[in-house]
């Protein structure tokens, strides 16, 4: 079977390396990373890091540079037996509209939905026009679509093993994002609150991503002296007492640990007003978000713009509560269930 993949995140290529572990006999095309290029033997047509933009004026500096891939993927599309779409909804729904629209039989499958539910509600019909499966990885998820979605699971319950009653560590974790942009507005304020909690015998470990290069971290992260430097972020959340995080998927992975944080984010400001204009929620941090839905309180503080300074992540971080971090994990496990791979790669594998 030839199987089209178009993962663009990070985060979609993990998830993407936990999928093909249940997949057999596949022949992989599109766009993923180094590393499930050289464990399946295949070459991709783009790297990942090539769309690590952020940012609605960075996004139109790039658009020749996203309709010339698109207008690739759509070529190949029509030597495969299916399609995978992986999140990062502008471009992937164009993508399953060209391939649909040149008549191609190929099915497509929609692995990590849009957020339709935070904003831009309208886009579900395009998506369940244009694409043939639709896996839901959150419960509620499945009620903004008519008949194409179905609830496959979380996959971080892939991945993330057991909570841990305790955590008797000194291990303090900082995770300012994985996009360049967003972590040159975030480390220099997180950096500076490391500097003080070293000083109180902390260690502090900074998470980066996989894709950067020795050259990338000196010119994006400067100076990161008194760091422990991980590539793993699982690994490195698992046995910290607090973490300070950007936003996204991480958020939620430190949630499902039972480890303390505190969401901390800066946007240029007209992105933020935006965004802020476009979403319709009281909260940006995802454990926040779902416990809204459970009918709970916030999980988590979250310091947004102004708010994010050195002063209030001191005091989020001094405030946390073990205890009750430990039992959000366990409702939000509840809450998601079980894992997705298997269940997609079922699809995927299904003639």
């Amino acid at each position: 079977m030839k199987l089209l993949v178009s993962a663009l995140e990070p985060s979609s290529n993990f998830h993407l390396r936990w999928l093909l572990r249940y997949l057999r006999d596949v022949e992989l095309l599109g766009i993923f990373d180094a590393e499930i290029a050289q464990t399946y033997q295949c070459t991709p047509i783009f790297s990942p890091s090539q769309f690590s933009v952020m940012g609605f004026s960075d996004v139109l500096k790039q658009l020749p540079f996203f309709m010339n891939a698109q207008n690739q993927m759509v070529s190949l599309a029509q030597e495969v037996d299916k399609v995978l779409i992986m999140d990062s909804s502008s471009f992937h729904i164009p993508l399953a509209k060209k391939i649909k629209q040149r008549g191609y039989k190929c099915e497509i499958i929609y692995y990590i939905l849009p957020q339709v539910w935070a904003w831009k509600k309208y886009r579900a019909k395009s998506i369940e026009k244009y694409c043939d499966r639709l896996a839901a990885i959150l419960p509620f998820e499945v009620n903004y679509y008519q008949h194409k979605a179905e609830f496959v699971g979380h996959p971080l319950l892939d991945v993330i093993p057991p909570v841990q009653a305790q955590k008797q560590s000194h291990k303090i974790t900082f995770m300012p994002g994985s996009r360049r942009s967003e972590i040159c507005r975030i480390f220099p304020t997180f950096s500076c609150v490391a500097q003080k909690l070293r000083i109180e015998g902390y260690e502090t470990h900074l998470v980066i991503p996989p894709l950067f290069s020795q050259q990338d971290i000196a010119e994006i992260y400067g100076d990161t002296d008194g760091f422990i430097l991980s590539n793993s972020a699982q690994e490195t959340l698992q046995d910290s007492a607090f973490a300070f995080i950007c936003s996204g998927t991480a958020t939620l992975e430190a949630a499902l640990l039972g480890t303390p944080f505190v969401l901390g984010y800066r946007a240029k400001s007209l992105d933020y007003f935006i965004a802020r204009r476009l979403m319709r929620l009281p909260n940006v941090g995802l454990a926040n978000i779902f416990f809204e839905k459970m009918g709970r309180g916030n999980l988590h503080h979250e310091l947004l713009q102004d708010d994010l300074s050195e002063e209030n992540l001191l005091k989020s971080f001094r405030e946390s509560s073990l205890e009750e971090f430990l039992e959000g994990a366990n409702l939000l496990r509840k809450y998601l269930q079980h894992g997705s791979a298997q269940n997609v790669a079922e699809w995927i594998q299904k003639i």
